[in-house]
């Protein structure tokens, strides 16, 4: 990408205060325009659809879609836009999934508006950028030594891991959304990950999984 080229920015996170302060700053930085900011994954996909920005500072956590499968659902559509996640959060089952959805870039909000300006000037020139505990986190997991094959259970997430044994259990969609405090639609997408990590395609196969490996209680 050309220096002169201005760099078009799509801002992602559910608190409109956070997205003030982000637009405020990155206003005040050369070659840097904020042509949308989005409060949630469906109405950043749309934006994204609208504007193709070059770069996109993704929220995590969101009500709805959250970031990793927005994230996911970007990088399909519009692969040529850089994801820079922008997130509180450093824990292995946000960090991981997300940069394997297509991240580019992983952040913390705790960065410097500096810092945050030069990782999306980065991007827009093929260079990612992670936080230092980040890169370190990836870099142990690289050096860890050769281990014993993983059971595919081993790699759900606790909430995955939940959302199983109750649908072992024999508890519908509704049940499981009830007893965990999540949506419906947020069940939905635990499963579908836990159908792909398990290897299996229905809540069936997945509840005699669950069965087969004492999984459930």
């Amino acid at each position: 990408m050309a220096e002169d080229k201005i760099i078009r920015v799509l801002l992602v996170d559910d608190h409109e205060m956070v997205r003030i302060g982000l637009a405020a700053v990155l206003g005040t930085e050369e070659g840097i325009e904020v042509v949308g900011e989005a409060g949630n994954g469906a109405e950043a996909l749309r934006l994204a659809r609208e504007y193709k920005p070059d770069v996109v500072l993704m929220d995590l956590v969101m009500d709805g879609m959250d970031g990793i499968e927005t994230t996911r659902r970007l990088m399909e559509e519009l692969p040529d836009s850089k994801v820079i996640v922008l997130t509180s959060y450093l824990d292995d089952d946000k960090l991981y999934p997300v940069i394997e959805a297509g991240a580019f870039s992983y952040l913390l909000k705790t960065s410097r508006a500096s810092e945050i300006a030069e990782a999306i000037r980065a991007a827009a020139r093929g260079q990612s950028v992670l936080e230092s505990q980040v890169a370190a986190k990836m870099m142990n997991r690289l050096r860890r030594p050769a281990q014993a094959k993983r059971l595919p259970h081993e790699d759900l997430t606790e909430r995955e891991m939940e959302v199983l044994k109750l649908i072992a259990q024999g508890k519908s969609n509704q049940e499981v959304a009830d007893e965990l405090f999540i949506g419906v639609k947020t069940v939905k997408y635990h499963l579908t990950n836990l159908f792909s990590k398990l290897g299996v395609e229905d809540r069936t196969q997945a509840a005699i999984y669950a069965h087969r490996h004492g999984l459930v209680d």
